[in-house]
C-alpha cells in the first residue's frame, strides 16, 4: 500500500476507534454514573471533560475559545494530511495518521460536547498521569513515529556523507 492511502487508513482507524470507545463509554456503560471504575490498581476509568490541549493546558471556557481550538484542529489536520500526501514513507504517513485521526477525533468532541471527553486515568502510589483518551494516545504515538522517522533520516543522511567523503 503507497503512503497516502495507509496515512489515511491509520487516520480512519484512529477516529472510528476514538469515538467507538467514547460514544460507547458515554452511553453503553454507566461510567458517568458510577465512576471511577477501576481496571487495575494503576489504571481506572474516569469522565473528564477537557475544555484545553493536551493535558489540559489552555482551557477555553467560552464559545469562542472552543471554536478556536476547533478550528486549529481542522486546520492541522489539514496541513498534515498535504504532508502525508507528499511523504514518501508508509512509517511517516501512518505517524501522520495518528496525529491526524486524534485531532479530528477531539475536534468532533469540542464540536458535539464543548469539550473533549477524556477518560483513562493511570497512576501509581502518589503518581498520578493526566487523564486522555484514544485521540490523545493516536496524537502522541504520531509524535513519537514522527521523532522517530527524524532520526532515522538523520542517521541515514550521515551514513550517505561518510559515504561520499
Amino acid at each position: 500500500m503507497r503512503p497516502l492511502p495507509f496515512g489515511l487508513l491509520v487516520a480512519a482507524a484512529t477516529l472510528v476507534l476514538d469515538q467507538a470507545t467514547k460514544l460507547g463509554l458515554l452511553f453503553l456503560t454507566d461510567l458517568p454514573i458510577r465512576q471511577p471504575i477501576v481496571l487495575a490498581p494503576f489504571a481506572q476509568l474516569v469522565v473528564v471533560w477537557n475544555r484545553g490541549v493536551s493535558y489540559g493546558l489552555f482551557q477555553q471556557h467560552t464559545e469562542l475559545g472552543r471554536w478556536l481550538l476547533v478550528a486549529v484542529s481542522v486546520l492541522a489536520a489539514v496541513a498534515l494530511t498535504a504532508w502525508m500526501a507528499r511523504t514518501g514513507t508508509r512509517l511517516l504517513a501512518g505517524a501522520l495518521g495518528l496525529i491526524v485521526g486524534g485531532a479530528i477525533g477531539n475536534a468532533i468532541d469540542r464540536i458535539a460536547y464543548g469539550a473533549v471527553f477524556d477518560f483513562v486515568h493511570l497512576h501509581a502510589g502518589g503518581w498520578s498521569w493526566y487523564v486522555f483518551n484514544v485521540a490523545d494516545a493516536g496524537i502522541v504515538l504520531g509524535v513519537a513515529g514522527l521523532l522517530y522517522d527524524a532520526v532515522r533520516a538523520e542517521r541515514r543522511n550521515a551514513r550517505e556523507i561518510r559515504s561520499d567523503a
